[in-house]
């Protein structure tokens, strides 16, 4: 009895399409997933610094001058 299932499940291979579909689209997702962090972080970085330059610009141009007057118009 034994040996018959052996053989049934050796000569059947009708799921193998559908579990190499997962395995790749697994794959796929997990890199999309690694290559979205890595990009994420880069513009997080540009946008921080480009948030840190206009604060700083904001801040030199709505201080007031030296004789009291104040440089924005």
């Amino acid at each position: 009895m034994f040996p018959a299932a052996l053989r049934v499940f050796r000569g059947s291979d009708l799921g193998q399409d559908l579990a190499e579909y997962c395995l790749l689209t697994a794959l796929v997702a997990l890199l999309a997933l690694g290559i979205f962090s890595f990009v994420s972080g880069g513009i997080q970085g540009m946008w921080s610094a480009a948030d840190t330059t206009l604060v700083a610009a904001n801040a030199s141009t709505s201080s007031p001058a030296p004789g009291g007057q104040s440089t924005s118009r």
